[in-house]
């Protein structure tokens, strides 16, 4: 469970980890079909740190990514890691290529996934390990049986899920304490209205991935309007809006990019009004 502070640009999970609710997704430091090692390391490894350096302390990865090769980017760009970065993890794809995504929720994998990030990341206990979908070949029972047992070891601290629905998050959470679902969620796609409403209610966060989409075209007059009001740019206006839609959403925009990531962050500062926020929604 967590909480929100009264001014909503920072989320605690439980009660000791406090982050800034607009983080970092690192999906684009990889190759291409975010597979193989990412293009231009040193770059790669410029941008992690230019983001904590400008006060990020949530970077979410995961294990499908390259696979393997961010975790240890993060680690080789980061590591020993500035006191109060928090990074999540994921486990659970079969990369066999890229843009392929096979789902593989057997616990022997599990276990591996979860062995391979500590050791890549260069850890004794994951932050927050997220389970990157609920594989329907496997009963959920048996894929977290190793997750359970990495947080009673003290190896993983919280626990997560990805693209799942409402059903899905109290299935899992009859099996063990979760603090955070991730489903893909934005300006333009809101299918996963129901769970965002369902974690508001129930104390989890919501860490929506691909937050940058700007929404359909007939918003596009709308959005360019209140961006000049605002002296921002679309993708600004868009992280604004779900800054402000829930108090438990944590963006985690990626980019290869330090200009665009410090044009990211400056979503931050941005306030839409009651009627701003109306007319895009």
């Amino acid at each position: 469970m967590g909480t929100v502070s009264e001014i909503a640009s920072t989320y605690t999970f439980g009660k000791d980890i406090t982050v800034n609710r607009l983080g970092y997704g690192s999906m684009q430091l990889a190759g291409f079909g975010v597979f193989g090692e990412v293009e231009d390391r040193e770059n790669a490894i410029a941008v992690l740190r230019a983001a904590v350096e400008a006060g990020v302390n949530f970077i979410d990865t995961a294990e499908a990514y390259g696979p393997k090769f961010n975790e240890s980017l993060i680690h080789d760009a980061l590591h020993p890691y500035k006191k109060g970065l928090f990074i999540a993890t994921k486990g659970g794809f079969n990369r066999p290529g890229p843009n392929v995504w096979v789902p593989n929720g057997n616990p022997d994998y599990i276990q591996s996934n979860i062995d391979g990030s500590l050791e890549r990341l260069g850890v004794n206990q994951i932050d927050l390990w997220q389970l990157h979908r609920i594989d329907p070949n496997i009963p959920v029972k048996q894929t977290f049986k190793p997750v359970i047992k990495a947080v009673k070891e003290g190896k993983i601290k919280y626990v997560g899920l990805s693209e799942v629905s409402v059903k899905q998050i109290k299935e899992v959470s009859d099996i063990l304490p979760i603090v955070s679902v991730q489903n893909l969620y934005n300006l333009g796609n809101r299918q996963w209205e129901d769970v965002l409403d369902y974690t508001t209610k129930n104390g989890l966060a919501f860490i929506p991935w691909f937050p940058l989409a700007s929404g359909p075209h007939k918003l596009a007059d709308k959005i360019d309007k209140i961006a000049k009001e605002h002296q921002a740019t679309t993708a600004q206006i868009a992280l604004a809006w779900l800054l402000k839609r829930a108090s438990n959403i944590l963006l985690i925009p990626g980019t290869k990019s330090i200009k665009h990531l410090q044009e990211n962050l400056g979503a931050a500062s941005i306030e839409l009004t009651d009627a701003e926020f109306e007319a895009l929604s």
